[in-house]
């Protein structure tokens, strides 16, 4: 059956930036707080999010994969987004939900558009065709020091907490991260109605204060203490 219909659609939140600068950690405060405040929200990832989407993620960041070509990436990161969209994100947002999603449209053209060179249209016109061209109401950019943020992510993925390879971009050097971050401030100049840049150099709790309150104002949600 598909899901009840409610009379107000949720919101799509997605967070943006370089690996290691601190989203995942963001995300979860965040919906710590929303749930605080009696808001349900659901957490999600790209690429991931489903079975299906989750297998093609295993393929996309394992280090070993290292010979994929960049249209076959960017083609596999489509193909998860596609399914995340009709199986997790549509539904949740016409049950009303805030999707707080790691990653979406904006990591493909920063990543294979900016890193890869592949450039911005053919990005774009994926999505307006696999995607329906969904877009975020809110689009947090995670704005951090490229050594730094490399290095946490490296030292995250050897630590092997997650009991998976997922260094295949780790791997890359720091010229393909400064075409990644110009991409982003590029696109978040583009569409600066949607895109947020946030300062993510602070202390977590600094950086989820702003959050909080970027999110309050575009949910029209009254001050409430964090």
């Amino acid at each position: 059956m598909p899901p009840a219909r409610h009379s107000h659609r949720g919101k799509f939140i997605t967070f943006e930036g370089l690996d290691g600068s601190g989203k995942s950690t963001q995300i979860n405060r965040l919906a710590a707080t929303l749930a605080q405040w009696k808001i349900p929200a659901a957490i999600t990832r790209e690429p991931g999010g489903t079975a299906t989407g989750e297998k093609i993620r295993r393929l996309l960041l394992d280090s070993a994969n290292a010979e994929l070509s960049p249209l076959a990436e960017l083609a596999l990161m489509f193909a998860s987004r596609a399914q995340h969209i009709r199986e997790v994100i549509e539904p949740a947002l016409a049950e009303g939900r805030i999707v707080l999603c790691d990653r979406f449209t904006d990591s493909t053209e920063a990543y294979q558009g900016g890193g890869r060179k592949l450039g911005s249209a053919s990005v774009l016109a994926l999505h307006r065709i696999l995607c329906g061209d969904l877009q975020p109401d809110l689009t947090i950019l995670m704005d951090s020091d490229i050594a730094a943020s490399v290095e946490r992510a490296r030292r995250r993925n050897r630590s092997g907490k997650s009991g998976v390879d997922e260094n295949r971009f780790e791997q890359e050097n720091r010229a393909f991260f400064s075409r990644v971050r110009h991409a982003y401030h590029a696109l978040a100049a583009r569409d600066a109605d949607r895109v947020v840049v946030v300062n993510a150099r602070g202390t977590p709790a600094q950086t989820h204060r702003k959050i909080v309150e970027l999110v309050r104002r575009k949910l029209n949600l009254p001050h409430r203490a964090t």
